[in-house]
Order: C-alpha cells, then sequence, then structure tokens
C-alpha cells in the first residue's frame, strides 16, 4: 500500500474484515485513533492503523482484554508478557472447567444426593495444602506409633494428584478423599498394617508377607482350573502354611491357619482394592493386580480344611 494513503471507516472495515460497528468502537476508545478528518468531517485512517487493528482482532481471538491491547499497541507492554499473563490465566481456567468436567461427570455417574454431590465438589477443590492433610491424616492413622519399617510402605500407599490432572485423576482423587474420610476404612488398613507388622517380627531379611505368598501358590492352581475344594488344593495349602510358618515363626498348627486366614480375609476386603486402584490411577501408575480371586480361592480351601 501507499505509505499517504488515508481510508475511511468503511474502506478500513474492509480492509481488515471488522466491521464498520468494530472499527468505530476501537477508535472511540483510542486504540487505533484516527490520522485526520476529511473536508466534510469523517475519520481517516492510515495505513498503520490497519495494521494495529490486525494485531487487535488476533490479540481479541485469544480473548485478551481491551486494557493489555492498549498497552500493547502503545507500546507500554511486550506481545510475550501479555501472552505469558494470558497462558497463565487460561491454565487456571482450564483447571477449573476440568474440575467442574469431572464433578459433573461423577455425578451423572453415581447419582449422587444434593448432600454427597456438595461434598464431592468441595473435596474437588481443595487445595495441595488441604489434601495432603486430609490424605496425611489417614496415613498417620493406618501407620502411626508402628515400626519405622513400616515407613517405605505409607510412601508407596500415599497419593500425589498431579499440578495438572486428567479427568480421571480428578474423579479418582474424590473418590479416594471420600474413602479415606471414613473411619471404618480407617480401621480396616490400621488392623493390615498391624497384621503386616506381627508377620514380619520374626523374619530376618525381606520376604514375601501373606498376600505374596498365596499369590504365588494359588495363581498358577486358579488358572489351571483347579477347584478349591478338590484334593489338588492340598499340596498348595500345604505349601502357602508351611511358608507362612517360616516367615511368622510359629508352627503350621491351627492356631497359625486362623491367624492366616484373618490376615487374608482382612487383605481381600473390597475397600482396600479401590483404594490401590484409586491410588493408582491419582499417582499416574499401572493399575494394580487384584489379589481377590487368589485369596478367596485360599481362604475358602483353607477354611474347609480347619477346625475351629
Amino acid at each position: 500500500m501507499d505509505g499517504g494513503t488515508l481510508y475511511s471507516i468503511g474502506e478500513l472495515a474492509r480492509r481488515t474484515g471488522l466491521t464498520v460497528k468494530a472499527v468505530r468502537f476501537y477508535s472511540d476508545c483510542g486504540i487505533v485513533p484516527p490520522t485526520g478528518r476529511s473536508p466534510a468531517g469523517y475519520r481517516l485512517y492510515d495505513t498503520g492503523a490497519a495494521a494495529r487493528l490486525d494485531l487487535v482482532r488476533t490479540l481479541r481471538d485469544l480473548g485478551i482484554g481491551l486494557p493489555a491491547i492498549r498497552r500493547v499497541v502503545d507500546g507500554e507492554l511486550s506481545l510475550a508478557q501479555v501472552a505469558a499473563a494470558h497462558a497463565e490465566a487460561l491454565a487456571v481456567q482450564i483447571r477449573v472447567l476440568r474440575l467442574r468436567r469431572a464433578v459433573a461427570t461423577a455425578v451423572a455417574r453415581r447419582g449422587p444426593t444434593p448432600e454427597e454431590m456438595n461434598l464431592m465438589h468441595r473435596l474437588a477443590r481443595l487445595s495441595e495444602d488441604e489434601r495432603q492433610r486430609l490424605t496425611g491424616d489417614f496415613l498417620d492413622f493406618v501407620f502411626g506409633g508402628l515400626d519405622a519399617d513400616l515407613a517405605g510402605i505409607r510412601r508407596t500407599m500415599t497419593p500425589e494428584l498431579p499440578d495438572d490432572p486428567e479427568d480421571e485423576q480428578i474423579e479418582a482423587w474424590i473418590e479416594l478423599a471420600e474413602l479415606v474420610r471414613d473411619p471404618e476404612f480407617g480401621a480396616l488398613m490400621r488392623r493390615l498394617a498391624e497384621q503386616h507388622l506381627a508377620d514380619r517380627a520374626n523374619a530376618d531379611g525381606p520376604r514375601p508377607d501373606a498376600v505374596a505368598i498365596v499369590r504365588d501358590q494359588v495363581a498358577p492352581a486358579l488358572a489351571a482350573g483347579v477347584d478349591s475344594a478338590s484334593p489338588q488344593a492340598d499340596a498348595i495349602i500345604a505349601a502357602v502354611t508351611a511358608r507362612y510358618a517360616v516367615l511368622v515363626g510359629s508352627p503350621d498348627d491351627t492356631a497359625l491357619r486362623l491367624r492366616l486366614l484373618t490376615v487374608l480375609e482382612t487383605a481381600a476386603d473390597p475397600r482396600r482394592q479401590t483404594y490401590l486402584r484409586l491410588l493408582a490411577v491419582v499417582n499416574g501408575w499401572p493399575p494394580p493386580d487384584d489379589p481377590t480371586p487368589t485369596l478367596t480361592w485360599f481362604a475358602d480351601a483353607l477354611r474347609t480344611r480347619t477346625p475351629d
């Protein structure tokens, strides 16, 4: 374009793709002031005004407000500064929208009462410190006062929602937060921790716990379709109880088998597996193996062969 050419509002609107009303609005705001006026008093604009309007339209399409745009076109702020601030604001909005969508999805799926829905919304909006306090109080109750050797287990049981979580991570966090607020679940996990500690009191060095012992021995039999009531199960039961007796340093007798049953029945509680599944989602870990089928198979087999 010729640098001396001046345009009316209508001509400038056609060149920039904006409406006459929009050009007049930006002109009235002082963002694109007229270069001069025609003899009849109409506003005229130079080629620089067209370039400014192109920039204004781009920034508005990005959602940047007029005060910031005015400072950019006046040279008070750089495009990089405005873009960085706007990107951060958008990130906050995106996190809020993700949270709302996750709560709405959970509500649609679970059909909670209004009170439960309010609780879900409050849990989802907890700050990082509040989340850590909620789960920290739960884990303190489960592991507090027990042997320091359980510190490693505690770390693996700690949920850590990332700064930019996916929808499924937010949904999992809401469900997990509801679970850890349940005193009965806390008592269950405390019993598991105490049983685990008692079982390992006589162990010299790392050894598989009761759940791992059962899983290792029973999984092949379960895959092969061996019935827990069949004679084939006898050898599996004997192998498991013998290894468990060595672990706890007790004779393989009725008392030991009843003790093992108690441990396995507690470990097979579905709430425990739910916690581990949700924990994996929140932390972005692979889904955990579910030991429930092997624990149930072995508990059924052992119960029918153990006198009360």
